[in-house]
């Protein structure tokens, strides 16, 4: 099975019709209950069915509500500029090559990664054991060169260890606003697991922000106002990288543990496992498959609009479609959210959740 539009339960009516219970649904209801109404030839797409709503009467199409919704370009050319863009070729390029306008492939991807939130509900519909997560930035340049630190250039980056599946990854200032967005997601993966470790080399703002969004007050019985922890079964190490002998005061240890952590939980994680090294070897990898980071030009996004759309892409191309090259697998196969990987044509056919 492949994808949100698949059929689920078929019957037949009082009338005799058969009827298809999808998860396709009615633009006009939300209904699923569905029955077929014919087929209709395209130009370039071949056949293609159309769809009768039960409740309301409302005719659609196979594509109402999918990326393809509307477009008249064949899919596998819009399949193959994903392709070609998720290889690192540049938009203007990749234009060129296919004869299409830039602006029409901004538009293609534009509504390729407007399906992440509906493909990332298979991570948030399942319960996980143990998790063990690294965050790490990544920075380039967005219009006008500045300084870095006030570029709304840096890229934060969330990578589930094992599976090397992207829980997240958003764009903008480095600031309390770009920290929050990601770890709400981090947030949301921890409350359906037991076991959850996050990791990050240095910066105190990934362990801060999780303990404002999940913190659990505990009641011990003692006198006194009880103190506030990370939820149980989950943790914050930190590594403070670089050399300490320049700071004044005390030092920090090499290794930390940040964030006051339930009682229940337990301590033990070894240090050599505190790192984020997979995380930097992706972001490595990012610099290859994604233009806008190409340390080459004097430009490399022209907003940050621009530059979360190539990063929407990135994702579903990497969690759900191509292979890792260390694992042999698709994240999302190798983290148990899916049985197969998918097709950029499945995702481009695709509904989106309601």
């Amino acid at each position: 099975t492949t994808g949100f539009a698949l059929v689920s339960s078929r019957w037949v009516s009082s009338t005799g019709a058969m009827k298809t219970l999808t998860m396709l649904v009615c633009p006009a209801c939300g209904s699923r209950d569905t029955t077929g109404h014919g087929h209709y030839e395209t130009v370039h797409n071949g056949t293609r069915s159309l769809r009768a709503c039960t409740a309301c009467g409302e005719v659609f199409s196979e594509t109402t509500g999918t990326p393809m919704h509307g477009i008249k370009t064949p899919i596998s050319k819009v399949a193959a500029a994903l392709r070609v863009r998720g290889e690192g070729m540049g938009l203007r390029a990749t234009a060129r090559i296919l004869g299409t306008h830039k602006n029409t492939i901004a538009e293609w991807e534009h509504r390729f990664g407007g399906m992440k939130p509906t493909l990332m509900l298979y991570g948030l519909c399942q319960t996980f054991i143990q998790l063990t997560l690294e965050g790490d930035e990544i920075y380039t340049v967005v219009g006008q060169r500045v300084h870095p630190a006030d570029s709304t250039g840096w890229t934060a980056v969330i990578l589930e260890r094992a599976s090397r599946f992207l829980v997240d990854q958003q764009c903008g200032g480095k600031d309390a606003t770009l920290f929050k967005k990601v770890m709400e997601s981090v947030a949301a993966y921890a409350k359906r697991t037991q076991d959850t470790t996050f990791l990050s080399d240095g910066e105190r703002r990934y362990g801060n922000t999780l303990f404002e969004l999940c913190a659990q007050t505990v009641r011990t019985g003692k006198r006194g106002r009880p103190r506030k922890t990370l939820p149980k079964g989950c943790r914050v190490r930190l590594k403070n990288k670089g050399d300490q002998r320049h700071r004044r005061g005390s030092k920090r240890p090499k290794y930390q543990a940040p964030q006051p952590e339930h009682p229940d939980t337990s301590p033990d994680f070894p240090e050599a496992a505190i790192h984020a090294n997979h995380l930097e070897g992706h972001n490595a990898a990012l610099r290859r498959r994604n233009s806008a980071f190409r340390r080459r030009t004097n430009t490399y996004a022209k907003n940050t609009d621009a530059l979360q759309r190539t990063l929407d892409v990135h994702l579903l191309q990497h969690n759900f479609v191509r292979p890792h090259w260390t694992t042999g697998e698709v994240p999302a196969v190798r983290l148990g959210i899916r049985v197969t990987p998918l097709r950029l044509e499945d995702i481009l056919m695709m509904q989106k959740a309601a």
